[in-house]
């Protein structure tokens, strides 16, 4: 899990189901994400990273996220067709990061058991993976555990609003205390070599923002990235981030600096990258409701437009997620037990039914299955009368929220 996105349920925080009052950037001139950058020894190529959100970036998301960015760009070696193997050259997507892991669960649990949290798979390299807590050597241990299974870099949230994780002093509760932030970056930092980076917010409430000192504070102590939600604790997910504090952390620190908060499109990617000068993008709720988003930002980046997904690209998308779903329950290793599957699905279909003339008719379908399979045939059998012509968008979809259904508890990053 990661810093979540999401408003408030019982005084703690759950998923947002809309923007507030979203701003719309035109696309900027010149300005584009960048290409590459490097956290540490580390590429991330191109500069765009899949933020951590509990229920959301397990190994299956993750996974189809990558596939899902695969783009091409003519002229460039190595990107000459998306068919070829799966790089960073041909993903959009630079970085992936695991949903959120309890440090005092992974020192705790049996190594076999570590596998339903930290499972990945060559092909989701370069990713890291997101710890949380408030003991310096307990966090220690979990980075160490995370280095020797291979992750490529390990980050340390301190964004997470939800009460019961700022009750134990973890995420966002430990921005009201920085010499022990600092305590556990230095920690840490002598636990590892492989990169460390940090996520964090501007602070608790508007009369304690200490992002910048943050920020110093993190490249003083040798962490690799930063990585700023430009909200307060407080906050949570109303309102308007407040990227000029990411101009303010950029200016700040010499690391790379990654921006994170309502961007919805390649048009906000780089609007933000113009206005705050950050070395790279995160991007969290966008990506369940379009799974396209970096390969369009992949694709503007390359060529200064970008491709609209159809409805039969829709149709693939979901067809394929739900597949990889199934698969997994199969794997050897596996973390997601076969009964899990077709939660997972309903849980994923009003993002994915977003803006499918007789998507609610769909989603309505696949609420009532109780197998994956039955909920693969029922989007077969839909796309199948979808795709042959003559449905149109009814009004129940016209007024639906992209986000109506999807409510996993302290869903993480923005």
């Amino acid at each position: 899990m990661g810093d979540g996105d999401g408003g408030m349920a019982g005084r703690g925080f759950t998923v947002k189901k809309s923007w507030d009052n979203p701003v719309e950037h035109a696309m900027p001139a010149e300005t584009r994400v960048p290409a590459q950058m490097k956290i540490g020894a580390v590429p991330v190529r191109p500069a765009t990273v899949l933020a951590p959100m509990a229920g959301v970036t397990d190994t299956v998301f993750r996974r189809f996220i990558r596939h899902s960015s695969l783009f091409s760009a003519a002229g460039e070696p190595g990107t000459s067709g998306v068919d070829a193997e799966i790089t960073n050259f041909q993903s959009g997507c630079g970085l992936l990061m695991t949903e959120f892991t309890s440090a005092d669960g992974l020192s705790r649990m049996r190594e076999s058991k570590r596998k339903r949290y930290l499972t990945f798979y060559e092909d989701e390299h370069p990713i890291a993976a997101q710890i949380f807590g408030s003991n310096p050597e307990t966090l220690a241990e979990a980075a160490r555990i995370v280095q020797d299974t291979g992750f490529d870099t390990v980050d340390l949230n301190l964004g997470c609003p939800a009460k019961r994780v700022v009750g134990c002093n973890g995420g966002s509760g430990l921005l009201r205390d920085l010499p022990k932030i600092q305590e556990i970056f230095r920690t840490v930092r002598a636990a590892v070599t492989i990169p460390f980076t940090v996520k964090f917010r501007l602070g608790w409430n508007d009369s304690q923002i200490v992002c910048v000192e943050l920020a110093r504070m993190a490249e003083g102590e040798g962490l690799n990235a930063v990585a700023l939600h430009a909200r307060t604790r407080e906050q949570g997910y109303t309102g308007q981030a407040r990227w000029e504090w990411i101009a303010a952390v950029k200016q700040a620190v010499t690391v790379p600096v990654i921006g994170n908060g309502d961007i919805r499109t390649p048009e906000d990617a780089a609007a933000m990258v113009a206005k705050t000068g950050c070395d790279a993008v995160m991007i969290g709720r966008a990506a369940p409701s379009n799974p396209w988003i970096f390969r369009q930002i992949a694709q503007y980046t390359a060529t200064g437009s970008y491709e609209r997904a159809t409805t039969h690209d829709r149709y693939r998308m979901i067809r394929g997620y739900f597949q990889m779903l199934l698969d997994e329950t199969e794997a050897e290793g596996s973390g997601l037990a076969g009964r899990e599957v077709a939660g997972k699905m309903k849980q994923f279909a009003s993002w994915f039914t977003h803006g499918v003339p007789g998507g609610a008719k769909l989603r309505a379908a696949i609420y009532q299955e109780k197998k994956g399979a039955a909920v693969l045939a029922q989007v077969d059998a839909f796309f199948a009368r979808q795709l042959e012509g003559g449905v149109s968008l009814d009004e129940e979809d016209a007024a639906a929220s992209v986000y109506d259904g999807f409510d996993p508890a302290l869903a993480c990053g923005d």
